[in-house]
């Protein structure tokens, strides 16, 4: 079983705080989808978890991302 550690999903993303962010973001939005392209992503990278696949995913350079600056709440 291969473990893959914040720092070699840090080595795409820059820092690992980001990286965990970002796998974060993917993981959900692929959770979002219909639940049969769920099963057949899982199926085709052989992982159950979806926090493992965009781990993965993310530490093989295959997400990319851009990063937004966040606007200010008005009060």
């Amino acid at each position: 079983m291969e473990i893959v550690t914040p720092t070699d999903a840090a080595r795409h993303a820059g820092t690992k705080y980001r990286s965990i962010l970002v796998a974060a973001r993917f993981a959900r939005m692929v959770n979002e989808l219909p639940k049969e392209r769920q099963v057949q992503l899982e199926q085709a990278h052989g992982y159950k978890k979806l926090t493992t696949l965009a781990l993965r995913k993310l530490a093989a350079g295959e997400l990319s991302f851009r990063e937004l600056r966040r606007r200010r709440s008005e009060v």
